[in-house]
């Protein structure tokens, strides 16, 4: 599969709840993130957990995301980021940004 996203793209981790094993944090679903690099292609870890081949490969990126849109109504006192790995598969253009 190839990547969809490119550094800087605006992106939004999907709100989805789906069943079985997810390795897309909880907190970070619906929250809007810059795409800060591409790790490479990966075989899919939500597949694998079952025992699947886990193809096709989802691209992996690496999302910044602001402090204020992850943990909403707290204040850090500075301009903090947290950052994850995402696939390819949770991850949707925003627009918005």
């Amino acid at each position: 599969m190839s990547a969809r996203f490119s550094p800087g793209d605006a992106v939004r981790v999907r709100a989805g709840e789906p069943a079985g094993h997810c390795r897309t944090p909880h907190y970070l679903r619906g929250k809007r993130g810059r795409v800060v690099m591409l790790h490479g292609s990966y075989r899919n870890p939500e597949k694998l957990a079952y025992l699947k081949p886990g193809l096709p490969r989802q691209p992996l990126y690496m999302i910044e995301f602001d402090y204020a849109e992850v943990w909403a109504g707290r204040q850090s006192g500075r301009r903090d980021r947290i950052v994850a790995d995402i696939y390819q598969h949770w991850l949707e253009a925003d627009p918005a940004r």
